[in-house]
This record gives C-alpha cells, structure tokens and sequence, in this order.
C-alpha cells in the first residue's frame, strides 16, 4: 500500500500540470480580460480608471488572454503597453505558463487584479464559510443518508421504503436556492416567523460573547443555509447506499452466511456492509469538493456569506485572473488527494483489496 501511496502522489503533479494547462488554453481563447475592462472603464470614466492603472497591482505570473483590444482605440500606445505590463501581459503566453507553474509550486498566487489583496489572504479569508456549509451539510447529509438507504434496503418494497423514496425525491426536485427562498419566508422574517439571521457567520457582538453563547450563536447563523444545502443532497446518497445494499444482499455468500444460523444483523454489518459501502466511500471527494467549495454560491449569495464559492463566481465575472487559477489549483489539489484518502478508506473497510496487486495485473 506504501508504494501505491508514493505513486499516487507523483501522478499528482502531471495531472495539476495537465489541468491547470487546459485551463490556461481555455482563457487563453476567451474573449476579454482585465486588461479590455480597465481600458473600456477609462474610456467611461476618465481619471479614476487613469489613477488606477498608475497605481495597479502585479500578476505577472497569471496566463490570460492579452492580444489587442478594439477598445483601445484612443488609448496611447505607451498608456497601453503600461497597462500589459502591469498585468504581466507583454510576456508569450508560455513564459507567463512555466512562472505560474514556478509560483504556485510554493503556493504563491500573487494578487488579486481588482480587491488589492493577495490570493491566498482571500482564499483565507473566505475560507471558514465554504468549511462551516461544507462541513455540516456533508455531516448532516452521511449521518442520515446511509442509516436511511440500509434501512430502506432492509424493508425494500415496504409503505417505508415508498414513502421515505417519495419524500427524499421531492426534495431532490426542490432547487437548494428556491428552498433557501422558502426557508428566508417562513423563518427568518420574510412573511411568517423572524427565528434567525440573514447575514453573516455570526453576530456583530460574537467577540462579547462567552464561549456556549458564540457557539450557540454561531450554529443560530448556519442553520438556514446549511439546511438548504443539504435538501438535495440526501437523494443521490440514501439511493445510492439502497441499491448498493441490495446490490450485495442478493449474492450468494448471503444466502450462504443465513444458512450457516448467522442472525441478519451479522449478516448486515459483519459481510455485507464493508462491500455496499465501497460504492459510497468512492463518491465522497466528489462530494466533499462540492460541497466546500463549489456546490453553495446560490446559498452564499441568498444568505449573504462570502465564501470561496462567491469569491470564484466574481473572480470570474471580473476577470480576476489570479483569483481563478488561484482557486481552481486548490480545489483540483484537495479533490486529487481527497481521492487518494477515498482509496485508502477503500482498505479500511475491506482489507482484502489491493491497489498494488491491481496495478501490476
């Protein structure tokens, strides 16, 4: 399993470099850049843009597209070759690759083209909303989704199974944002009931606070949105868990396990468990990484959390190159090993797997 581990870490880097080159090739054909809207907003709005750009921040290390842009008519060529310069962009394309390839190797993003800020402080920054939604949904969701689909394998065909499937698809069919809307009427003042806050993490006074009270307050701010993160999450996993049992209990070494006397609950937990829950356990990165990071914008956005995901969605609207290479180099970073620890888990539940022996096969 060691060697596996090691050989799994250095595919790693190929499949970063791979990535991240795609992406470059992909803004590289994209119409527009930090560049076309700095120009087209010193066009409209004259000396504002102007001390901007005299004062604009570095990027050098950030691929973009930079060819010659129709809003530059009007622009003097020296104002114009300044403004490349500032953002890195007088540099080929692939010299502007291999640096950004050289910083991020140490995880120096450089700085954000329009907040002022490192990328790496804003990633910080955001950090503890995308942690605390992706946190408690994926909780939340594990805790019920796969008690529930054992349950519902158990007594498959039974009024349970039929009304906990019609409940779990309906909620399924229910977009998280459009319950999140349904979620700000009923509880948090819209028409009903004012029970919780629409704003933020915690309380304007969290710091006066004792430590049960930041705790309590804390989990008063997250109710909301994690409840809407979660509602369509239960579906795909208390399904999937379900035929996957089912799956495993059809086959013949549980008929042969029941007509050894094992009681069915041995039979459950002490044979078929390890095997159904193989295809859940392979799920997860995929899981986790959208939840984190990538599957809560509309919720940060309804319930006014700035998060990594917002940070992205504006990043991308803005042009905001640093940012974007900067957060799709972290989240492709932390799925590819969150992979590596799914396969681990695949061994600790079913020690008779053996990545090493498969490899070499």
């Amino acid at each position: 399993m060691g060697i596996y581990i090691l050989r799994r870490l250095a595919l790693i880097i190929p499949t970063l470099i791979g990535i991240m080159l795609l992406n470059f090739v992909i803004v590289q054909a994209a119409p527009g850049g930090p560049v076309e809207q700095l120009i087209a907003e010193m066009e409209g709005h004259g000396g504002n843009a102007l001390a901007r750009a005299a004062g604009g921040g570095s990027g050098g290390e950030v691929a973009t597209a930079s060819g010659d842009t129709r809003g530059s008519r009007g622009i003097p060529d020296e104002l114009l070759q300044e403004i490349r310069v500032m953002y890195g962009f007088d540099k080929p394309a692939p010299e502007r690759f291999l640096q950004m390839l050289e910083n991020y190797a140490t995880f120096d993003f450089g700085d954000s083209f329009f907040r002022e800020k490192s990328v790496i402080d804003l990633i910080l920054d955001k950090m503890p909303v995308s942690i605390s939604l992706g946190l408690w949904s994926t909780l939340i969701i594990y805790l019920v989704s796969i008690p529930l689909g054992v349950r519902k394998a158990v007594y498959d065909g039974s009024r349970f199974d039929v009304w906990t499937s019609s409940v779990i698809v309906v909620g399924y069919a229910i977009p998280g944002f459009l319950f999140a809307f349904l979620l700000i009427v009923l509880f948090a003042g819209g028409t009903y009931f004012d029970w919780f806050p629409l704003r933020g993490l915690t309380s304007d006074n969290f710091d006066q606070l004792n430590w049960y009270q930041k705790v309590l307050d804390y989990f008063w701010h997250i109710a909301l949105p994690v409840t809407a993160n979660v509602i369509g999450g239960f579906a795909t996993l208390t399904l999937l868990t379900k035929n996957s049992f089912l799956d495993e209990i059809s086959k013949q070494y549980v008929v042969t396990a029941r007509a050894k006397g094992l009681d069915d609950k041995r039979v459950l937990y002490g044979h078929v468990f390890r095997n159904a829950m193989l295809i859940v356990i392979a799920s997860m990165p995929g899981v986790l990484v959208t939840l984190f990071f990538t599957g809560s914008l509309l919720i940060e956005v309804i319930f006014s959390l700035d998060g990594l995901g917002l940070l992205g969605f504006e990043a991308a609207l803005n042009r905001d190159y640093p940012v974007i290479f900067g957060t799709l180099y972290i989240f492709t970073l932390m799925g590819l090993i969150l992979k590596l620890v799914s396969d681990i888990t695949y061994v600790l539940v079913d020690p008779r797997i053996d990545f090493e022996s498969r490899e070499g096969a």
